[in-house]
């Protein structure tokens, strides 16, 4: 059986494991939290180091991604610098091929028409792929990277402005400890609604769940929600505040939704090859086969 384990910074509560079958093979895909605790991440790296096929790195990206451009964090090159046998992905390969797919199919099955909608995109760097395609759609995007990624209540109202902004600001912020970045540990369990305004103005809320629910008003009716490695009690949390339809980009395997860097650690077990070997094509290919489709759920 092959196995592929996300060794997450983020909390344990949110641990889940799973066998099932992936093109005639047989899998065990599982997250593991480390509850915000790096060198324990580490630990268990290098104890599963060669005995699994694929590591998910779980509640962090390696690489900031604008464009074409690559930025590796500090905190991230540490943690893969543990991985000496066994593959590493952070989940950027799929984000930048599903999660095109999923607007584009959401489009085309007349599920959402994006053109004019307003869309609030809370990290524009963790999903460039979405962001582009959501920009190809015609939507109103509000990128969300300084708002909730540095705390400067600055929204940039357009993909081409976020751009321009990201490649001054990326070499700098690549440097940072990841913990001022993004939730981890405990704190992916508090909700501060300093930044409320920003969701009531969206129609549409879309990007990474815990960046998300980080800033969730007490209730957001009618909205929808575009995103993926959501619970059962995330589903019911969802539902009290009122909102309206939750499409994960990723499939549901026993009341979850894994993380894209979990599934992109299947499909690169899948294809055999190294991850600096898999091209979007291989992905893309692989996605046809597995035939993956968005679970939509209608909260409301």
């Amino acid at each position: 059986m092959r196995r592929v384990v996300s060794i997450s910074l983020g909390s344990s509560q949110r641990d889940h494991r799973v066998e099932t079958e992936f093109l005639g093979e047989k899998f065990c895909i599982e997250r593991v939290g480390t509850d915000g605790d790096m060198e324990r991440m580490l630990a268990l790296i290098r104890e599963l180091d060669g005995q699994v096929d694929a590591f998910g790195l779980g509640g962090m990206d390696l690489y900031i991604r604008v464009g074409s451009r690559r930025y590796l964090l500090r905190d991230a090159a540490r943690v893969a610098r543990a991985a000496q046998l066994t593959p590493m992905v952070d989940g950027g390969g799929l984000k930048d091929t599903l999660e095109r797919r999923v607007i584009a199919l959401l489009e085309q099955e007349g599920i959402i028409e994006f053109r004019g909608k307003k869309v609030l995109l809370v990290s524009a760097v963790d999903r460039f792929g979405m962001a582009e395609a959501l920009d190809a759609a015609g939507a109103d995007i509000l990128c969300g990277d300084l708002i909730f990624g540095l705390g400067l209540p600055v929204p940039v109202r357009s993909l081409a402005r976020f751009q321009r902004v990201a490649y001054v600001a990326a070499p700098v912020v690549r440097l940072l400890p990841f913990k001022l970045l993004y939730p981890t540990g405990k704190a992916q369990e508090k909700v501060d609604n300093r930044y409320q305004r920003y969701y009531e103005w969206a129609e549409i809320i879309a990007g990474d769940f815990l960046f998300i629910r980080r800033h969730l008003p007490p209730q957001l009716p009618g909205r929808v929600i575009i995103t993926n490695t959501v619970t059962s009690a995330d589903i019911e949390e969802l539902r009290r505040r009122g909102l309206k339809t939750l499409i994960t980009t990723t499939p549901e395997f026993n009341g979850r939704s894994f993380g894209t860097n979990v599934m992109e650690g299947v499909l690169l077990t899948l294809s055999g090859k190294k991850p600096e070997e898999v091209t979007p094509a291989d992905y893309n290919r692989l996605l046809d086969q597995l035939n993956f489709k968005p679970r939509i759920v209608n909260l409301n």
